[in-house]
């Protein structure tokens, strides 16, 4: 039997529902440099936002009483700008409904303008340079603490815990790398503890050879170096700086904080020498949760997590909670809802200012001893 002509395009249309099943489709997407030096630091992130999107789908998620199928879209901006926009766009054309990235902030400013423009909320699991939020972007959210309170607090750290008196300071001039030296210089100038920038030295995200660097910081004979950049860079420095003899305490943020900088520092990384933060961080009852999904990260990975993927896991599931308290997956419906949330996650208690910043946001103080990452303490 025919069927009448007017009937075939609905009937092709139910078909269609029901080999695709009747769940809804949701696109997240996230942008992270799995490539390059920072590959480790990409991959872990990714790792983070696919491990909250797999449990939202092993529990069933629902968006309005319907059942809603997550899909990560996953992209590779190779940390670098250029590309970190056209990873951008190609996530606003697969009709993502939100994204988790970028990691660097090199990165993260441009992709944000995209975005902004698509009508698409975006929160950063790592990146902290304060411009990204403040350029007026009601889609820019952020899960860590951003280089004024980083940069800043580590300055101070340096003066009144460690007791720094000649204070070199090396950035590699990326947006990250930059912001957080100049706000550890004003940390360092508030401390008001008689402590001296002996040196302000540069150098760049791709650089191996700091023999013309360190040559003039051994000439100043200071007792910290601070360095803003990424371990892929301050593994190598450090190396270097011992085979000069330039032994003395060295302190970065949450780019040099990593698993990883133990093998690429070797044993230039010395016992307590390393001092670094990382921007977020949880205490007392909050750390049997954090420790958890560090186990479990660890057991479905066989990786060690580095640093941003539970901040990335956080991030899905605040987009997730939103699109519930919206009853809606648009993001001109849910976008709003981000902004009020109060969420807790593994990495403590999420709440949004008027910029989009993370309110109260801690950091944690880290330093190295037996070749691994020992948490000092965490501050607020």
């Amino acid at each position: 039997m025919r069927l009448p002509q007017n009937l075939i395009p609905l009937t092709l249309a139910l078909l269609a529902c029901s080999a695709q099943g009747a769940d809804q489709i949701v696109r997240i997407g996230t942008a992270n440099p799995v490539s390059g030096p920072s590959a480790h630091l990409g991959k872990d992130t990714e790792n983070g936002a696919r491990l909250a999107v797999d449990d939202l789908n092993a529990k069933g998620f629902e968006i309005n009483g319907k059942k809603v199928q997550l899909v990560l879209l996953a992209e590779d901006d190779g940390g670098d700008p250029k590309q970190g926009s056209a990873v951008a766009q190609k996530l606003v054309d697969a009709k993502v409904a939100g994204v988790v990235g970028h990691l660097n902030s090199g990165t993260t400013i441009p992709a944000s303008k995209i975005y902004h423009a698509a009508g698409i909320p975006q929160i950063t699991p790592s990146s902290t340079t304060p411009s990204y939020t403040h350029q007026g972007f009601k889609s820019a959210f952020r899960l860590v603490a951003n280089d004024n309170k980083v940069g800043s607090t580590l300055g101070r750290y340096a003066v009144l815990n460690l007791g720094a008196r000649r204070v070199v300071v090396i950035d590699d001039r990326t947006a990250f790398g930059q912001g957080l030296a100049e706000e550890f210089i004003k940390g360092v100038k508030a401390a008001r503890g008689g402590a001296e920038i002996v040196s302000r030295q540069f150098t760049t995200d791709k650089a191996t050879d700091f023999s013309a660097i360190l040559t003039q910081i051994k000439a100043k004979t200071p007792d910290l170096v601070f360095y803003g950049g990424m371990d892929a860079v301050a593994g190598p420095m450090l190396r270097q700086m011992k085979a000069l003899g330039i032994e003395v305490k060295f302190m970065g943020g949450d780019g040099v904080c990593s698993e990883k900088l133990p093998q690429l520092a070797g044993d230039a990384l010395g016992e307590n020498r390393v001092i670094c933060a990382v921007a977020g961080g949880v205490s007392g009852a909050q750390e049997k949760g954090y420790a958890d999904f560090v186990a479990r990260y660890r057991k479905t990975y066989k990786l060690e997590l580095q640093t941003y993927a539970p901040y990335a896991y956080d991030a899905v599931m605040v987009l997730a909670t939103a699109m519930q308290n919206a009853k809606s997956a648009d993001p001109d419906k849910y976008m709003p809802e981000i902004a009020r949330i109060r969420y807790r996650g593994v990495t403590g208690n999420i709440a949004f200012d008027a910029n989009g910043d993370l309110l109260d946001a801690a950091m944690t103080i880290y330093t190295y001893k037996g070749g691994k990452k020992v948490k000092l303490e965490v501050l607020r």
